[in-house]
């Protein structure tokens, strides 16, 4: 007859599971990873073949113009590039734009769409971690699809025999407008994306927003005399109204770049340079906060 105390004794089986007893890599090696991999899924590598398509056409339109001018140079037998270093981010910059609608929710709202970003925080990586790593990954992949134009452009110069100062310095000048460029859509273009779990909203949201604000700063520019032979000074504040025309207008006033050139967006005086350089901080830290707190939120 069995006792009580037979039917309620167990067997412990050893069936070889063991600890993790190596290297705990922590929240940089966390952040770092997430960096790269949001890096490589914003060029749609590691991914299908159709998620490669739209980043690399994006990067090889924005290619395509430098080598044509190069061409254009060496047959012509031009004595300068018919487009500087500068002008060039600005003319080509709304692919760049195209780009960043396309893949910031790539980034972000497939994350929030298939409620793994929890798992991110679970541990070691905080939520400064993963906007950090969000940020620096679509900043980064802007920076590689301007600046890799722009150095083809400079080595077409040299090859044409251009002089190498004059060209590194508007080269200089060029990788200056990238950077802030890229700073300032890459935040405000990552804050709509967080806003919303679906991809579609978020390249609509992103598009519509700097197109709507490009447009609006060309009216209101267009109102106040900025399309005259002799545009009026006050005309010149309408470029705060769009991100990219606040850094090209920027860019322009403080080196010197477009003079009296019909059309140029220019920052008004000592004190515009002050403003506009305060909205682009102010524009990029703002956009960075709110994504932030954004997080903070989930």
């Amino acid at each position: 007859m069995t006792t009580p105390a037979q039917t309620q004794s167990g067997v412990i089986h050893d069936i070889g599971y063991r600890p993790y007893t190596g290297p705990r890599l922590g929240r940089r090696y966390a952040t770092r990873s997430l960096y790269v991999q949001s890096l490589r899924g914003a060029f749609g590598l590691g991914r299908s073949g159709k998620s490669k398509v739209l980043p690399f056409l994006l990067l090889g339109s924005l290619l395509a113009p430098t080598l044509a001018m190069i061409a254009i140079v060496a047959f012509a037998g031009l004595k300068q590039m018919p487009m500087d270093y500068t002008a060039y981010v600005s003319k080509f910059g709304v692919l760049a734009e195209i780009f960043l609608a396309a893949q910031a929710p790539v980034l972000m709202s497939r994350d929030l769409r298939h409620h793994v970003v929890p798992l991110y925080f679970s541990r070691p990586a905080s939520r400064t971690d993963y906007v950090v790593a969000k940020f620096g990954a679509m900043f980064s992949a802007l920076l590689i699809l301007l600046t890799l134009p722009l150095l083809v452009l400079f080595v077409g110069a040299l090859l044409n025999s251009f002089p190498f100062g004059d060209n590194l310095v508007h080269l200089l000048y060029g990788l200056v407008t990238v950077v802030l460029f890229a700073l300032v859509i890459s935040a405000l273009g990552l804050l709509i994306a967080a806003a919303t779990p679906r991809r579609g909203f978020g390249v609509a949201a992103i598009m519509g927003t700097l197109m709507i604000t490009s447009v609006l700063s060309q009216i209101v520019r267009g109102l106040t005399g900025g399309f005259q032979p002799v545009p009026t000074e006050s005309s010149q504040w309408a470029d705060l109204l769009s991100p990219g025309q606040t850094v090209e207008a920027l860019v322009n006033k403080l080196f010197g770049l477009g003079g009296d050139d019909f059309g140029k967006l220019l920052a008004p005086g000592t004190a515009g340079v002050l403003v506009f350089a305060a909205a682009i901080v102010l524009l990029t830290a703002g956009s960075y906060a709110l994504t932030l707190r954004r997080y903070r939120n989930i």
